[in-house]
């Protein structure tokens, strides 16, 4: 197995007449990225809960139908599905209200994960919104330092969301912090670098922690990538290149999936062309994904991908 994620898959209502109209393609920081590593060719399992009812068995169909291996295919009886209910605006965006299902137990615990597939794989990603308050949140740690410990490849998406917080965006980044010294891979976005101290911040906490790369997503901007004292910048490709629904997920997804395409299976591997080659790959995922708006059917395989690569040559 090529990639391990972790995390929750969400489902969106949009309110319509019709019964189909009120459920769209699934999503999630993690799920998405999973998706998006398997439409890049690399072989994907996820760890996650769902509930044994209809919208349990829906995203199981979803998931396994765009190639990615469920690690826990074992639905429960409890209510386990997210919801996030949805409006959509007259120029095409769209807000988000996120619901949990009362007494739901979504998230894993730590003895869920099994060793065997950790250690079966390259490269293990989680992200903030796989955690919650403790204990759930001791999960991901314990995943997260597991994987580092059998010198695997770590990534990690700084995913914030008030739902799962509370609103308590410091205990968020308290806990985020403490997964720090495992991970490879940082993902963070304009509006969530605030949570690791600022930019300016990065180049301190990289070395504080030994993280080999943080890469940040800028919307329009584009993205840019921290390796060693190297700063690799990629210009945002029209408008929202890399901020549109699903479209950061798009770019971290096809950044990693080129990182391990590319043969890196530890971090000394790494080189800037190896690395400017994957954003640049990431980027252009990210602009593919926001061309069709709508969850997991708008991430792009990797041919897509290259084909606007090679039309650009």
């Amino acid at each position: 197995m090529d990639a391990i994620t972790i995390g929750e898959i969400l489902i969106d209502f949009i309110p319509g007449e019709e019964e189909a109209s009120y459920i769209r393609n699934p999503g999630g920081g993690p799920a998405n990225a999973a998706v998006a590593m398997a439409k890049n060719g690399l072989d994907v399992g996820m760890y996650c809960k769902m509930g044994n009812d209809d919208f349990g068995r829906f995203l199981t169909e979803v998931m396994t139908g765009y190639g990615v291996k469920l690690l826990t295919p074992e639905l429960t009886d409890e209510a386990v599905t997210t919801m996030a209910f949805v409006t959509l605006f007259p120029d095409g965006e769209r807000s988000f209200t996120f619901a949990r299902k009362p007494g739901a137990d979504m998230l894993l615990k730590a003895e869920e994960i099994r060793d065997e597939d950790i250690a079966e794989a390259k490269l293990v990603h989680a992200s903030s919104f796989s955690m919650s308050e403790n204990p759930e949140a001791e999960a991901t740690l314990v995943f997260m330092k597991k994987a580092h410990e059998m010198g695997k490849l770590v990534g990690f998406d700084i995913n914030y969301r008030n739902v799962v917080w509370n609103d308590d965006k410091m205990a968020c980044a308290e806990v985020v912090k403490s997964i720090l010294p495992y991970v490879d891979f940082l993902k963070v976005s304009d509006e969530e670098t605030d949570m690791i101290g600022g930019i300016e911040n990065i180049p301190q906490l990289m070395k504080e922690n030994g993280i080999a790369v943080v890469v940040e997503t800028m919307g329009s901007a584009g993205a840019r990538c921290y390796f060693n004292d190297e700063v690799l910048t990629i210009q945002g490709r029209k408008a929202k290149a890399v901020d549109a629904t699903g479209c950061g997920d798009a770019f971290w997804g096809g950044f990693l999936a080129s990182v391990l395409n590319q043969g890196v299976e530890k971090t000394a591997d790494l080189t800037a062309e190896i690395l400017s080659r994957a954003i640049t790959y990431g980027n252009v995922g990210g602009w593919c994904c926001v061309q069709t708006k709508g969850g997991m059917s708008a991430l792009p395989t990797k041919e897509q991908i290259e084909e606007v690569l090679a039309s650009e040559k």
